[in-house]
């Protein structure tokens, strides 16, 4: 059986299916020692690049979901990149958890990730295709533990190693069905005229489809060329073309095709191994090669004639197309012989430039009309402008593991398109954050924040590495890691010391606020007390009021919860006067209540007294009706304590005629502001 994008259909392999069928209901090994099967049946489908072993899988799956045995449908993943490198087991779950729309902490690691999908997959009845898995641990971390999910793994070979895995392996199509293949391309005539030539090139092929589709499609595109014309040219000796070693059947046959085509064809061919996550689309092809989008489809759609592209499956990401992995290697070799670094390099940055400017016009699609980015967007090529914001969501949903691959690719590359790297992360970063929120893009802003970190260790960017490590110090810490995030701020503050700045600069006082947080996160409330001081040090000698008042807040509050009162009671009276001198009422009311709050802890209830009920003031004139209820129900206790019981109702009765309830604590406290 084998999928031909450009020949239609599928053919073959029904004993194959027939076994599949079986191997999902048949006695593993726990069932036949007597217990229930802990894990999910593994189903593997092996054989060599070009038997149809994705086809296969494919078509399985397909077959499956129409039984209804697996209502919450497919999810793939593919465990080997394009190029051969094995594909991260913490990258394959979280695209299986994007999939399944579970959301994954930010710079979770690879055991997280694995529970948090063995958990999802739990109470689900879902079949995962595991696509070129490389290795038997890649497979084995991504097994869910109930009995009730399917998993098909595509391999080359045997995967030794996993428990109970019921293989099914592939070799070359029965004759019958390779004539049938051969068919589609050459004609009924042309194999009825000579059958002993079709046998022979059928041999030739070793009966893969990959190779009999490559042979059918160089015969459809030469109506006039014989069978034994074919014959000829896939048997001839390996020209000046680079491939020379490679005689294996699919080379033979893609020699046969790729011979035939048109300078500006192969040059086009061979770029494609450059597409990222191998995602085909025409956006991708014209930035590459060059061109037009209309030579770029054009030139997608016969090569998908040829058998030299595919059809990407339904519901897969974005990409109309994709590169058999069977020529991958192969054009990777002709993309080196045939193309000049200075060219490869030039067609990178092209298709990089491309995706930079779709997303920010994924980005400027969400912002108001008439802006300057809906502007910038209104002059854009329409092929390149979204119509809506669903539009953009759509595209960027689809396009992320492509574009995610795009900026991870670029940084690896050495340096070279290292200005271009940063461009598309920082394209990528605004797209995300104005789609998802901060909070949705979390996950994604932590790997991009790695990627921009890299460059700028490798580039000497001090002030880049300071930022980068900032924002994933902040990821940590809303993410639950303190000691990472600890980490994290440290090493952003020894960076912006070197940074142009210095010590004194944005970055570092930054840097010291952010360590000071973690201590407060970890309850250390004097090491937090020391670091908030610091910052404001910095603070107060670049006149930055705000950020005043807030670290007076926050040394107050961690202040308060060491019951060092007299140094409390001076920071909080500090942090009012900050805000009151910015002019923030609201923040000198919080900031008042707060000292009311300390002063009765400290034994002062007269002036707690005072002072909540200037606070009560403030909150009463802004019309802040929240804030005055929770200053009332402080009031009334202090009054009570202090005896004055006729006061003490006063406050309560008018909190009850406000209608506003109470938790009788003032909330949105300056330390947390």
């Amino acid at each position: 059986m084998h999928e031909s994008p450009g020949l239609g259909g599928l053919l073959g392999r029904q004993g194959e299916l027939a076994r599949l069928r079986a191997d999902i209901d048949g006695a593993g090994l726990a069932t036949l020692a007597g217990r229930p099967a802990p894990r999910s049946r593994v189903l593997l489908v092996a054989g060599p690049p070009g038997s149809g072993r994705t086809a296969l899988a494919e078509e399985f799956a397909q077959e499956q979901l129409a039984t209804g045995r697996y209502p919450d449908g497919l999810l793939r993943a593919r465990l080997t990149d394009p190029g051969g490198e094995p594909v991260p087991v913490e990258r394959a779950a979280r695209e299986l958890l994007t999939a399944l729309d579970v959301p994954a902490p930010a710079g979770a690691d690879e055991e997280e990730l694995t529970d948090i999908l063995r958990g999802a997959l739990a109470k689900r009845r879902a079949l995962l295709l595991l696509d070129d898995v490389s290795a038997a641990g890649q497979l084995a971390e991504l097994i869910p533990d109930t009995r009730d999910c399917l998993v098909l793994a595509v391999s080359r070979g045997p995967l030794t190693g996993v428990p109970d895995v019921r293989p099914c392996t592939l070799g070359g199509l029965k004759r019958t069905a390779a004539l049938a293949l051969l068919r589609r391309g050459a004609g009924e005539i042309r194999i009825t005229v000579d059958p002993t030539a079709a046998d022979r090139l059928i041999e030739v092929c070793g009966g893969l489809p990959a190779a009999v589709v490559l042979t059918a499609g160089w015969l459809a595109m030469r109506p006039e060329a014989t069978i034994a014309e074919a014959l000829a040219r896939i048997t001839r000796p390996a020209d000046e073309d680079g491939l020379a070693g490679h005689e294996d059947p699919v080379a033979l046959a893609f020699r046969l095709v790729y011979a035939a085509l048109p300078p500006a064809a192969a040059r086009t061919l061979r770029l494609l191994t450059l597409a990222p996550a191998g995602a085909l689309d025409a956006h991708t092809v014209a930035a590459l090669a060059g061109c037009s989008l209309g030579v770029a489809r054009g030139a997608l759609e016969n090569f998908a004639l040829l058998g030299l592209v595919r059809a990407a499956p339904p519901g897969s990401e974005r990409g109309e197309y994709r590169l058999p992995g069977a020529l991958d290697p192969l054009l990777r070799v002709l993309l080196r012989t045939g193309e000049r670094p200075a060219e490869v390099l030039l067609a990178r940055a092209r298709m990089l430039e491309r995706a930079v400017r779709r997303l920010r016009a994924a980005q400027a699609v969400t912002e108001p009309l008439g802006s300057p980015a809906r502007q910038w967007l209104a002059g854009l090529p329409a092929a390149l402008r979204f119509e809506d914001p669903a539009d953009a969501a759509r595209w960027l949903s689809a396009g992320l593991p492509a574009l995610s691959a795009a900026a991870r690719t670029a940084v690896e590359d050495g340096g070279d398109l290292d200005t271009l790297a940063r461009r598309l992360v920082g394209a990528l970063t605004g797209a995300l954050l104005a789609h998802r929120g901060r909070e949705g893009a979390a996950p994604e802003l932590y790997r991009l924040h790695e990627l921009v970190l890299g460059v700028a260790t490798r580039r000497g960017m001090a002030g880049e590495r300071a930022a980068a490590l900032l924002v994933l110090g902040d990821l940590d810490l809303a993410a639950g890691r303190s000691a990472q995030a600890l980490e994290r701020y440290r090493a952003a503050l020894d960076a912006a010391r070197t940074d142009r700045a210095g010590p004194d600069g944005p970055l570092a006082a930054r840097a010291v606020e952010s360590v000071g947080d973690t201590y407060a996160e970890l309850a250390d409330w004097q090491r937090a007390a020391d670091w908030y001081g610091r910052a404001l040090a910095s603070r107060q000698a670049r006149g930055d009021g705000a950020a005043v008042a807030r670290l007076h807040g926050r040394i107050g509050a961690a202040l308060t919860r060491t019951r060092h009162w007299g140094e409390a009671l001076r920071a909080w009276r500090a942090a009012a006067a900050a805000h009151r001198r910015e002019g923030d009422r609201r923040g000198q009311a919080v900031a008042l209540a707060e000292l009311a709050t300390v002063q009765e802890y400290a034994g002062r209830p007269q002036e707690a007294l005072r002072s909540g009920e200037e606070a009560l003031r403030l909150a009463s004139a802004l019309g802040d009706r929240e804030l005055a209820a929770q200053l009332r129900v402080l009031l009334a206790r202090i009054a009570e304590r202090m005896g004055r019981m006729a006061q003490a109702a006063g406050y309560r009765s008018a909190q009850a005629g406000s209608g506003v309830e109470s938790s009788g604590k003032p909330q949105g406290r300056t330390c947390e502001t």
